[in-house]
């Protein structure tokens, strides 16, 4: 008797090819063959870059070439039969398109002859909401940089330097941001590359409807845009970080929702040709590679003298190798964040003491006068039975976990509180949301977990609320901020290269939404720096965009790790890189360091040789002692494993040590206008999967310059970007991912002995996999089924792409679907062939990050369950119009 396959129901849209969706698990069906799971939303890619391998015409070709080798392209392509939509042409800082197309149709575009690389065009995220409640310090975040400094004493403004913004817009109304547009003005220059209703996210709204008004209906460019450069025009407005700045401001977002990175990169062409010296890009997508599209753009304008500052990324939760493009490029400077040394709160008294609270989203305001008494009335969860305390015609204090902010505040207003206040179960002040208009009008306020627990300790239980503000230090201020993403590069380069504040930034905000708010992110990180580097730039006008970098780096000062800032210990370079700029030491100082860091790599313990060479501009020699400083090193190999509620759930251990410096010599003199070379031994002590880094010294006098350095301690190529399947637990025995599937009305089969396909009406097989680590190069190879050998001995691929980033998380898949074809020879015209109807196997081929080709070992290998191809009718025609017809 033949059985029939074994299958498990998965109940789920189609996943992302970038980054992935969360899955969730449903109830088991009663088949022990069968489960159901869920997922979010379809992400599948729809968008594709064409790179062509010609080069563009900042590279020295005319821009008559790079359009005919555009129209031998087109009609390679179309001679193909692929079928595809152009959405834009880039010819400036890179030579390709982005199109429309189905994965299967961007496939089949990397045989075309004249492409180079086909890369998904990967939505960006849209751009956080104002945090409720506290509002970040201005004066206390520019203080943690030296910019209060440079602007009082040196007198730096950033007058006559351009910073592009590429952003939501810039609301060009606001007083504080020049109130007008266009020659003259502050933002003197932009343009809106996608109109209000654009939102990437979706096909009705994807299709971008340009104009000439960059104008703001998001919020975030303005907040961005006055970071870098607001002058205040009231005595309460606010002044940014290099206040003489000159802007532009290229919109990519609408008033709602994603943009894409074809759509970043047209306004980077944009910004070029407008002649910035400066652009900031607030924005990335996260888990990238260096060789990105719009990483390589950012590193082509760095080389044409052009500063590139981009956020490092906002994914920290999410492991190590989480930064996004185009801040992962190799001369972009990767911004990673730090939270403000201040916050401005709301607040109330209590014991002689005030204390800050945020109000919550969705809550009453709270009052601003009146004395009241409170009381513990513990968690006020449902499941905690009776409250500890009553109430009524009192403010309840609470403390957070168990269930959410919404069910405790409705559990204390049942009991007649009059206000409701909700203590952090850690120290730091949070922002929270009642989730939904909650029914009733008694404020909801959130507070620190240390005054919470100051207010149980008082003899007299009373507040009496406050009118205002008060400025408040932050228990985390001068920290890397938790949601900083972490590197290093997939292949190794140490990044984010620096820090800035960027957690609770007070700044500009469209003037219809209140004109000022308090975001937090990398995106604000990276335009403090946007704005310390005007003023390096006005100090030192003659300063080369690729020594820009090193400069910042050399001056900036790492920072203790936030795991037990008590302990003195700095945190990982592989979190912060370089530290905390110090713009006042940039400007002044006369020695630079070449490179600013040094990327060590893949290695073993043992012994590792560097080489520095130390600049002098200044008129007199000068002799700098050489030491090194110890970081906290990460331990991990591979993405969180967190559970479905919680998937980015850390899985980092840290240790001390890992490695040290020896040096050639103690010291090293550096003659004036001119340079020295410092050798030096890096060595790591045995360890596994270790970020360990540190930090080389050089300081004499005033000079205080710094070097950090990074590597990957084990064996790189022992990572399985493939094998680990979070989804095994459902069928015992049995792994769901990678997995051979088919779509149905709810989700997915997934087979596990094999089906069969008519490869009519889209019945095509699917592969589904995780990708848990960055993958160099990923194919899907055709087999003979019987033999499981290729089933052509050059031409055996389906499909292939470069550079794939890793899955944000365990629980999500990609899906790729298998049309029935291979590739074949560019000779004689037949780019694919339609394999005959029988029995195959598909190879999925991932050859792992900084992988050997050669090396079989540098290769993971899965091979799918049987697919039999039955097509009602043996197509007559090898070749294929993936229209749909053979010819």
């Amino acid at each position: 008797m033949k059985l029939a396959p074994l299958a498990v129901i998965v109940s789920a849209a189609v996943a992302t090819a970038l980054s992935g969706a969360p899955l969730s698990h449903a109830a088991t069906t009663a088949s022990v063959n069968a489960t159901q799971i869920s997922i979010a939303q379809d992400e599948t890619p729809k968008r594709w870059f064409v790179e062509l391998s010609g080069p563009a015409t900042t590279q020295g070709v005319t821009p008559g070439a790079v359009k005919n080798e555009q129209a031998a392209f087109r009609r390679a392509a179309k001679a193909a039969g692929i079928n595809f939509k152009e959405r834009f042409e880039y010819q400036t800082l890179w030579n390709g398109f982005s199109i429309e197309a189905s994965f299967a149709d961007a496939g089949k575009l990397r045989a075309v002859p004249g492409v180079k690389n086909v890369y998904p065009v990967v939505d960006v995220q849209a751009p956080p909401r104002p945090d409720p409640g506290s509002k970040g310090d201005v004066e206390a975040a520019i203080s943690l940089t030296g910019v209060d400094i440079a602007r009082s004493e040196l007198g730096l403004t950033g007058e006559g330097v351009k910073v592009a913004i590429i952003d939501t817009g810039i609301d060009y109304d606001h007083p504080d941001l020049g109130g007008d547009f266009g020659p003259g003005f502050k933002v003197a220059y932009g343009f809106d590359f996608v109109g209000d209703d654009y939102d990437a996210r979706f096909p009705e709204t994807s299709t971008p409807a340009p104009d000439d008004d960059p104008d703001d209906c998001n919020g975030h460019g303005t907040h961005v845009a006055g970071i870098v450069g607001a002058k205040a025009a009231e005595p309460d407005g606010v002044t940014g970080v290099a206040p003489e700045v000159t802007l532009g401001a290229y919109r990519v977002f609408g008033c709602e929702g994603s943009s894409s990175a074809d759509v970043i990169i047209a306004a980077l062409e944009r910004a070029y040709l407008d002649g910035m010296d400066v652009v900031n890009q607030s924005l990335g997508a996260a888990y990238q590679w260096p060789q990105y599209p719009t990483a390589v753009v950012g590193d082509r304008l760095v080389e044409l003298g052009v500063s590139v500052i981009a956020s490092a990324g906002n994914s920290g939760a999410f492991g190590t190798f989480s930064g996004g493009a185009p801040g992962i490029g190799r001369d972009v400077i990767g911004v990673a964040s730090y939270d403000n040394a201040a916050t401005l709160s709301p607040f109330f008294e209590a014991g002689g003491q005030n204390v800050a609270y945020g109000v919550m989203s969705f809550s009453a305001p709270a009052p601003m006068s009146g004395t009241e008494e409170y009381v513990f009335i513990g968690r006020a969860c449902d499941a905690d039975g009776d409250l500890l305390a009553d109430p009524a015609g009192k403010t309840a204090l609470a403390v957070r976990g168990g269930c959410n902010f919404a069910e405790k505040a409705q559990n204390a207003v049942d009991a007649s509180a009059t206000a409701v206040v909700i203590y952090n179960s850690s120290a730091p002040l949070f922002s929270g949301t009642l989730g939904g208009d909650p029914g009733h009008d008694v404020p909801v306020v959130s507070i620190s977990g240390t005054d919470g627990l100051f207010l149980r300790g008082l003899d007299s239980a009373e507040i009496t609320w406050q009118e205002g503000s008060a400025r408040f230090p932050n228990p985390t201020g001068g920290l890397i901020s938790g949601f900083s993403s972490w590197g290093l590069s997939p292949d190794l380069e140490l990044k984010p290269d620096l820090g800035a504040p960027g957690g609770a930034i007070f700044a500009t905000y469209p003037l219809e939404f209140g004109g000022y708010a308090t975001l937090s992110g990398t995106s604000m990180s990276a335009p403090h720096v946007a704005g310390a580097v005007a003023m390096l730039l006005e100090a030192k006008p003659d300063t080369p965009a690729s020594h820009i970098r090193d400069i910042l780096q050399n001056t900036a000062e790492p920072k203790v790790w936030s795991g037990n800032p008590l302990s003195g210990f700095l945190g990982p370079v592989a979190r912060q890189g370089a530290g905390m700029i110090d713009i006042v030491a940039a400007v002044e100082g006369t020695v630079r360091v070449s490179p600013g860091k040094l990327s060590l790599g893949e290695s073993e313990a043992g012994t590792h040789p560097v080489s520095l060479t130390v600049y002098n501009s200044g008129a007199d020699d000068v002799t700098l002692d050489l030491e090194a400083e110890t970081a906290v090193i990460g331990v991990t190999r591979s993405i969180p494993s967190g559970p479905p509620d919680n998937p980015g759930a850390t899985g980092i251990g840290y240790f001390l040590g890992g490695s040290g410096v020896a040096f050639e010599a103690e010291s090293v003199t550096v003659p004036a206008g001119g340079s020295a070379t410092v050798n030096a031994t890096v060595f790591t002590a045995p360890g596994q999967d270790e970020l360990y880094g540190g930090y080389i010294t050089l300081s004499g006098g005033d000079t205080m310059l710094r070097v950090p350095y990074a590597g990957y301690l084990g064996d790189y190529q022992l990572i399985n970007p493939l094998s680990e399947d979070v989804f095994d637990q459902i069928v015992p025995g049995r792994d769901l991912v990678p997995g051979l599937a088919r779509p149905t009305a709810t989700g997915w089969t997934i087979y596990f002995e094999g089906a069969t396909f008519t490869m009519e009406n889209e019945d095509f097989p699917y592969l589904l996999f995780n990708v848990g680590h960055h993958v160099e190069r990923l194919e899907f190879q055709v087999l003979d089924a019987g033999t499981e050998a290729p089933v052509h001995p050059v031409f055996s691929t389906y499909f292939a792409i470069d550079y794939l980033g890793r899955s944000s998380t365990r629980q999500t898949f990609f899906a790729v679907p298998w049309d029935g074809t291979r590739e074949h020879s560019v000779g004689n015209g037949d780019l694919f062939k339609i394999v005959p109807n029988g029995d195959y196997k598909m190879a999925i081929r991932a050859l792992k990050a900084n992988g050997d080709p050669s090396n079989p070992d540098h290769w993971e290998i899965w091979t799918s369950p049987t697919i039999t191809i039955a097509r009602p009718e043996e197509p007559k025609k090898k070749t294929i119009n993936l229209r749909g017809k053979g010819r």
